[in-house]
């Protein structure tokens, strides 16, 4: 994986909450209650897809820009992209895309828990 520090990136933003789906393979990482990250295994466990929420143009701008950037696996392909995390993605980028996704899931959260959240004072 080319990106060692994108676990703690993901987990260091106020409020987040992370689980593993057994049955997907996937490490969630939620804000609220709700996904804004999710690192998917390949068929050999290893961790090879970051997948983030975008504004739709934004994602297909950076789709065409970069073949490592794909629309979201198992999601719904307008809104979610996928990263291959052995790809070749500048490592500024990917945190401008994590930290976008982030703030657009918190920004769908109601004013009173998008306050909660970020004020420490919520646990999920």
């Amino acid at each position: 994986m080319n990106y060692p520090w994108l676990y703690d990136e993901l987990a260091s933003k106020p409020g987040v909450t992370k689980d593993y789906k057994v049955e997907w393979q996937w490490t969630r990482y939620q804000v609220g209650g709700k996904l804004f990250a999710a690192i998917c295994r390949d068929e050999d466990g290893q961790d090879s897809l970051v997948t983030l929420k975008l504004d739709p143009a934004e994602g297909a701008f950076l789709r065409d820009q970069y073949a490592d950037i794909t629309p979201g696996y198992y999601m719904n392909k307008e809104h979610w992209n996928s990263v291959n995390l052995n790809g070749a993605v500048p490592d500024n980028l990917l945190k401008d895309m994590v930290e976008k996704s982030y703030r657009l899931v918190l920004g769908g959260l109601s004013k009173k828990a998008q306050r909660e959240i970020l004020e420490g004072k919520s646990e999920s």
